[in-house]
This record gives C-alpha cells, structure tokens and sequence, in this order.
C-alpha cells in the first residue's frame, strides 16, 4: 500500500510536468484545483467515517481554528506551491528528489531547538544529502546547473515547507486525526491560493478529453487515493518503514520521467539521488521524533 501510494505521488509529478511543459498549465491553477477537489474529497471521506458532524468540531476552539489557517495557508499551500513551481521550471525527478530532503531540514531544525549536536548517524546523513543534491543539480561539474536556478530554488524551498507541514501539525493530528487536519488544511490553502489563481480562469490552457483524464488523475490519483493508501499502511507496518518505503515517490517520478517524458539523467545526478534517498532511509529509522515525523501522510507531494 505504502509503496503504491508513494509511487502515485511520484508519478503525479510527471504528469504535472506534462501539463505545464506542454499543454499550458500554470502552477497556481492546478495547485488551487487540486487542494480544493482534494481537501472536499478528504473531508467528505471524514463525514462518511464519523457520521456526527465532528469535521466541524476542528473550527469551535480559536486555538484550532488559528492552527489549520497556519498549516493551511503555510503549511500544505507551501509544500504543494513550490514542489509543483519546481516541476514546472525544472523536471519532475529532480523536484521530488529535492523535496525529499525534507527529513535532513528536519534534523537541523531539532537539533537547533533542542540545543543539541546530532549523532554521528545524523552527522553522516546530512553530509551525504548535501553531497547527494550538488550531484543531483549539478551532475557533478562546477561549470553550471544542469536545472534552472529558479528550479533549485522551488525544490529547496519544497523541502522546508515540507519541514514544516509534517513538524507543525502535530498536536493538530492528535486530537483531529490524519484525515481530518489535512483535508481542512488543503481546503483553506485552496481558497487561499483561489484568490490569486482562480480556477475558473482557463486562459492559455490546452483542454481535451486527454488533459481532463490527466488532471483528473492528479486529483484523484496522484492525491485522495495515494494519500489513503500511504495513511492505511500505517495498520501492517512501523511509520520507520513507511519513511523507508516512501522513497518510491522519487524512483517512480523518475522512472516515468525517463519513459514517458525521455528523460535521462546522468550518472552523478543518479548518484546524487541515491544519496538523498540514502539519507532519508538512515534518518526514517530513528525512533522517538522521527516516528511521528513519518506517521505524516501525504507530507511530500499529496
């Protein structure tokens, strides 16, 4: 399941990449379209479950209700604007390896509340991430990027959003649960970004029955049911192993990328996401934080 709905989300990317690149679309557009269908579909599936009206409860308490703006509009608007502003200006594979290291923010960002040095382990994860993204964007030449700058700075920019969505909700999740918090948090950052990119305005946008069927799947797929799928994992298998396995969302965005989209990547920049992969494979088996901080579904891209 973990891996189903990981890999959804890599594949997503693509076809996101596919909408921008070729048909028109504009970031701003498709994100407020997503969260919008995402967050009623989540909150819907809420009201199925509970049946007493309690999606509702969430607004009562000022404390919550100050919560979901913040996760909302910074949180899970953040993480889904940049993660896609990166595959437009960039390439889906290189995006998601970027945002991937999320979990390294999160290690420094710990270690510097709590005052602390990390272990040697973490020591060595974050050396290795940092190596891992200067071969990703660079292919290992320090004669330029082989991306954008622009396209560096949205995948980086990903990553922390993406940071803060898993860190910052966690008293949210608790006393709300999983689907709950992320499906009001993606309906406020919707009508938030609506506001600037409403999704009623089609301008320049190539529409068939072939675009509808893509951002259809991006909705449905590549968000509702991989986040179900990557949320229900969490019954069988450890949130360690979940962290583990989510590292198909990288590996299926690049899979995709190379057959359907030709894309081929270099060899240092394959060495350079294995190594982001690495890191967050030597992170996601730490107990304690790290086993909330993968509990978080959908923290990347859904």
């Amino acid at each position: 399941m973990v891996l189903a709905g990981a890999s959804l989300w890599g594949i997503s990317g693509t076809v996101a990449q596919v909408l921008f690149q070729q048909k028109g679309f504009q970031t701003g557009w498709l994100v407020s379209v997503r969260l919008l269908f995402s967050g009623v579909l989540l909150l819907s599936l809420a009201a199925l479950r509970k049946q007493e009206g309690s999606i509702w409860r969430v607004w009562k308490d000022a404390r919550d209700r100050s919560s979901i703006l913040i996760f909302g509009l910074i949180g899970l608007l953040g993480v889904q604007y940049t993660y896609f502003a990166a595959v437009e200006t960039g390439n889906a594979t290189t995006a998601t390896l970027l945002q991937f290291l999320g979990p390294a923010f999160i290690t420094l960002y710990l270690a510097l509340r709590l005052g602390k040095v990390p272990q040697k382990k973490d020591l060595f994860a974050l050396v290795l991430a940092m190596i891992g993204t200067f071969l990703l964007v660079t292919n290992g030449s320090l004669d330029g990027l082989t991306v954008s700058g622009m396209a560096v700075f949205w995948g980086l920019a990903s990553a922390v959003t993406a940071a803060f969505y898993t860190l910052y909700p966690d008293r949210l999740i608790d006393r709300w649960g999983s689907t709950i918090t992320v499906g009001w948090g993606m309906l406020v950052g919707g009508v938030g970004l609506s506001l600037i990119s409403p999704p009623w305005n089609l301008h320049g946008q190539s529409w068939s029955v072939y675009t509808g069927l893509l951002v259809l799947f991006v909705i449905l797929f590549g968000t509702l049911i991989a986040f179900y799928l990557y949320l229900d994992s969490l019954r069988f298998i450890s949130p360690a192993e979940v962290g583990i396995l989510g590292s198909a969302e990288p590996l299926s965005a690049a899979v995709m990328s190379v057959l359907w989209l030709n894309h081929s990547l270099g060899l240092y920049e394959m060495i350079g996401g294995l190594f982001i992969i690495a890191t967050v494979c030597i992170l996601s088996v730490k107990a304690d934080v790290k086993e909330r901080v993968f509990s978080v579904p959908g923290g990347k891209t859904g």
